[in-house]
């Protein structure tokens, strides 16, 4: 059966606040821990008040103390907005601690222009994508033999383990970068459904080369998933998330993610449903057999050696059951 994994995106659910979203967080990795899934992931959100978590690295090192045995990653660190070598530290660190437990998954989401200025105002010419990526690689391998502009430079603390590097896209570009360097590639289902995917995802394994990391392509495919016992439930919970996503690409994002009544009062005009139905696309609602059904059919589609699950649907008693169902469907 094909390894599943989890992405959370520590929302904060309407009623609560952060504190009580990355306990949220905290609770639901130590629960997939017991169930048996392969990796816990969490999210870097920027500017976004109904998401709690705004750095992977912080929450990641909480989770690995809490957690046994499940692998605790990045999904992902925005790199562009950071220095490759702290980020090489920082997973460094957390590799040291936790040896063998340890995912670093980068992207380059650029999140509100804002965010990005802030983010980087201080930085002179930016490096090139593609530059910090070998960046990384070079300070994860203590690689001073290759020529590079901080050539003896190694990161710190020296271990003999390394964390798991995956980059995170959509598009050709990035899956090329991913391939030329030799790194796992996921591929944001959740953003981009369709055939487009499965090309760029083939484009990936016929462009890749080995390396330190990987002698062979690995793909993981990231879904959002709406999932309960029966339809009816399924659809409620999937129109909360439909009014979540709805507030995320609009100008007006309240501070929560709105519960399933919030969701039933407020209802959508006619242009909004029809943004909402297409939002549909993005994600797999249903009952554990639909939702099972699907997910190994874009499993089979994709040639996927992993898939990971994003069940950011309201509630965290909502969420638990989510990967409980999944997890006594899948057999763990």
């Amino acid at each position: 059966m094909i390894p599943i994994s989890i992405l959370d995106y520590s929302p904060i659910d309407e009623g609560t606040n952060a504190h009580e979203a990355l306990w949220n967080t905290t609770n639901l990795a130590i629960y997939a821990d017991s169930l048996g899934f392969k990796r816990f992931w969490v999210s870097e959100h920027h500017f976004v008040e109904s998401v709690a978590n705004s750095s992977p690295e912080i929450l990641m090192m909480h989770l690995a103390s809490s957690t046994k045995r499940i692998r605790i990653g990045s999904g992902g660190v925005m790199l562009p907005h950071y220095s490759g070598y702290k980020v090489a530290e920082n997973f460094r660190m957390m590799e040291a601690l936790y040896p063998n437990r340890i995912d670093l998954g980068i992207g380059r989401s650029p999140s509100f222009r804002i965010v990005n200025q802030a983010l980087n105002e201080s930085k002179g010419k930016r490096v090139a994508y593609e530059q910090q990526v070998e960046d990384l690689q070079k300070y994860l391998t203590d690689n001073v033999s290759d020529e590079h502009r901080f050539q003896k430079l190694i990161a710190t603390p020296k271990i003999e383990t390394r964390p798991e590097m995956w980059m995170l896209g959509s598009g050709k570009k990035g899956a090329r970068v991913a391939a030329s360097l030799g790194t796992g590639y996921v591929y944001a289902h959740f953003a981009k459904p369709g055939r487009q995917g499965i090309t760029t995802v083939n484009d990936y394994r016929r462009h890749f080369h080995s390396s330190t990391f990987l002698n062979r392509p690995r793909v993981m495919i990231a879904v959002f998933v709406v999932v309960a016992e029966n339809e009816d439930k399924a659809e409620d919970l999937a129109q909360a998330f439909d009014l979540w996503l709805h507030f995320i690409e609009s100008k007006h994002q309240p501070p929560y993610y709105p519960s399933i009544q919030t969701a039933k009062s407020r209802g959508f005009n006619p242009a909004e449903g029809e943004k909402v139905q297409a939002n549909r696309r993005r994600m797999i609602v249903g009952t554990p057999e639909q939702v099972k059904a699907e997910i190994l059919q874009i499993a089979e589609s994709f040639v996927a050696d992993e898939i990971m699950i994003i069940p950011n649907v309201y509630g965290i008693q909502n969420r638990k059951n989510t990967i409980k169902l999944l997890a006594d469907m899948f057999g763990f």
